[in-house]
């Protein structure tokens, strides 16, 4: 674009049909390195696109430090002087991935614009008759098609997300293996971070041939993809090691050793709690690895688990030995394991915590006392996190999983 071919081919006239409404405080970056045809540009573009802000460089690498300085359009010649091809378009498409390309060719180089096309540009024109309306609605329909392409790649990252978040809920959120019809498991699931759909927290249930049902539980610190992997590790290496029919004590020795070995920083840890359940449901044991205590709904009334033996979680030090505390069942009865994202909100604007002892005076109100006689829990589980983040003054932000687990000591 040059003096002798402005009048024939760069024309000044406006269509005022193509010019950008006020509702466009675009930016634009002009990257030409001839300074006459630069101002025409910008003479073209004030009259047809008056609400459009350009910058002038003339170099593909005065235009690099600009990038991306949240510039809507880049307006491109081909011929720069330091560049060669289509290299400035693959340059500037690194340095500016979410910006709009529109590319000028030459007289007789039309296919370098279509070219340019399949290396990330958006549009191109050639200098030949090019006029302000012409510019300007290529401009506007390039930055739409920019905008409306990252919508598409954003909504197909979504979706492989989603199928991603998929396969780990699998992993988390598992089927129980159960036969035993006086036993009734109710579940409830919310991740901290704002828009997951998984957390680092697990649960897991399963009875074996010879009745005895086995309840997990757990929680792996911090938040994420890598936490909720971890999870899903020491979930389904816990099924493996009690289908098995490893003694509590050897699966929590051996999730142990995994998770030291599994774990992609060297704090990460997991509290764990786990209930076995004798095949007459009138005894068991709850082993607590770092994990708060559960709360027990019998014919005694609605309480925290009274234990002696807690071990620490996994991942800090090993214990030596894994003990377990013997509970006792006083006719049907009800247990509400759960992690600590159900007890850590705060109590108002103050620094205090809901904790266990309050989590037991709201179950005792919301009738967790019930539930063995054949309420049904599910809807107190979702009145429960309901009454906790009105108490918290707002959603809670940890991971928080629930599992209660109802016994009727003969069949109905």
């Amino acid at each position: 674009m040059n003096d002798e071919t402005r009048g024939p081919g760069v024309r000044a006239g406006v269509d005022a049909a193509a010019t950008m409404p006020a509702t466009f405080p675009l930016q634009l970056l002009l990257v030409e390195d001839d300074l006459g045809d630069a101002v025409l540009v910008q003479e073209l573009l004030a009259d047809a696109a008056p609400h459009l802000q350009v910058v002038h460089v003339g170099t593909v690498r005065e235009a690099e430090e600009l990038l991306p300085g949240g510039l809507d359009c880049l307006l491109l010649d081909l011929g720069l002087p330091d560049a060669i091809g289509l290299e400035p378009v693959e340059r500037l498409r690194r340095a500016a991935p979410d910006a709009a390309i529109v590319v000028l060719t030459g007289h007789d180089d039309e296919h370098r614009g279509i070219e340019a096309l399949s290396t990330g540009a958006q549009d191109y024109l050639s200098k030949s008759g090019v006029d302000g309306s012409m510019l300007a609605r290529a401009i506007r329909y390039a930055i739409e098609r920019r905008r409306l392409e990252r919508s598409q790649q954003e909504l197909l990252e979504a979706r492989l997300e989603a199928r991603e978040n998929a396969r780990l809920e699998r992993g988390l959120l598992p089927t129980a293996i159960l036969s035993d019809k006086r036993i009734a498991l109710s579940t409830g699931y919310r991740p901290g971070r704002r828009r997951a759909l998984l957390g680092g927290d697990f649960y897991d249930a399963i009875e074996l041939d010879d009745g005895t049902l086995h309840v997990l539980i757990g929680d792996v610190s911090g938040h994420g993809p890598d936490e909720a992997a971890l999870g899903a590790c020491l979930r389904i290496a816990w099924r493996t090691l009690t289908l098995a029919r490893q003694s509590p004590e050897v699966a929590l020795a051996r999730l142990q050793e995994m998770l030291v070995h599994e774990r992609h920083a060297p704090d990460m840890f997991a509290t764990l709690c786990v209930l076995v359940a004798a095949p007459d449901r009138a005894s068991g044991r709850i082993f607590l690895a770092g994990h708060p205590p559960p709360v027990l709904a019998d014919a005694r009334g609605v309480r925290l688990l009274d234990v002696e033996q807690v071990s620490p979680p996994l991942g800090f030090v090993d214990p030596g030995g894994w003990l377990g505390n013997a509970v006792e069942f006083s006719g049907d009865w009800t247990l509400l394991l759960y992690t600590d994202g159900l007890i850590e909100g705060r109590i108002g604007r103050g620094a205090e915590r809901l904790g266990p002892e309050r989590l037991v005076e709201l179950l005792e109100r919301g009738g967790l006392s019930r539930v063995p006689g054949g309420e049904d829990p599910a809807p107190m589980l979702d009145e429960l996190v309901a009454e906790v983040e009105t108490l918290h003054g707002g959603e809670l932000t940890d991971d928080l999983a629930m599992v209660l687990v109802t016994a009727r000591r003969s069949a109905t």
